[in-house]
């Protein structure tokens, strides 16, 4: 891991870009970091496109930092600067096509897009992961937090580091992952936007069901993809302090 800035932000947070590898990322602690205990580490999953999603993974982070946790997150393989792949740009369009026919989407283009990714990114999570807890000022329990929600079930299932994690129901999600929800244990918040213009709400109801978690909480509200209330975030906060503390 190699950091590249930083910067302090206005409310003593400090954020510091890095690559790992050819992977950018960045990471942000809170401003009492140097003078307390090691803080917990919160994984902040997102869609794909840093630079895009900087906006609402700042505002997360620093609603984190004052909760006392470290956040950190990589850019998604085939995402932001990173190499394309032919095959996922394939399927990214085959999925556009259907939405825009308002046609069923079809599992074999679920699967040649998601099952690609979360083969590629996992295992790049687990070296962050790797490399974030080596740092000083940074320690576990670790959460995760966001993002294509197939990428958080995996980690989930093979990350035994992860202590808890809050999942946003909204991406497509291959029929296998489904058989790994089952082997998922750890204590669960999923939050569902209800009126989620892509996504299938009764999948994601399905999905909610498959996980063999015996601590699983459903956070579901009105309203379309980017309408999560402030109260949503304020219930996954509490679930990660009361996890990973």
């Amino acid at each position: 891991m190699r950091f590249t800035s930083e910067q302090r932000l206005d409310d003593g947070a400090l954020e510091r870009a890095f690559t790992l590898g050819e992977i950018p990322g960045i990471l942000w602690t809170p401003g009492s970091a140097s003078a307390s205990a090691p803080a917990p580490l919160i994984l902040l999953g997102h869609p794909g496109g840093l630079h895009t999603m900087y906006p609402r993974l700042v505002a997360r982070a620093r609603h984190s930092a004052a909760e006392g946790f470290a956040t950190a997150t990589i850019e998604l393989p085939g995402s932001g600067d990173r190499p394309r792949s032919a095959a996922a740009e394939q399927a990214r369009a085959d999925l556009h096509r259907a939405l825009n026919a308002g046609e069923p989407v079809g599992e074999d283009v679920v699967d040649r897009l998601v099952l690609p990714l979360v083969e590629t990114a996992v295992p790049e999570w687990q070296a962050a992961l790797d490399a974030l807890l080596a740092l000083p000022g940074i320690g576990g329990p670790v959460g995760y937090s966001g993002g294509v929600i197939s990428i958080g079930i995996r980690l989930a299932v093979v990350e035994p580091r992860i202590a808890a994690a809050v999942l946003f129901a909204g991406s497509f999600v291959p029929r296998a992952l489904f058989e790994e929800a089952r082997q998922v244990t750890i204590p669960l918040h999923v939050l569902l936007q209800w009126d989620d213009e892509g996504n299938d709400r009764q999948r994601a109801l399905d999905l909610f069901d498959a996980f063999g978690s015996e601590e699983k909480t459903l956070n579901a509200n009105m309203g379309g993809h980017t309408g999560v209330p402030q109260s949503a975030g304020d219930a996954a906060a509490r679930f990660f302090t009361r996890h990973l503390r």
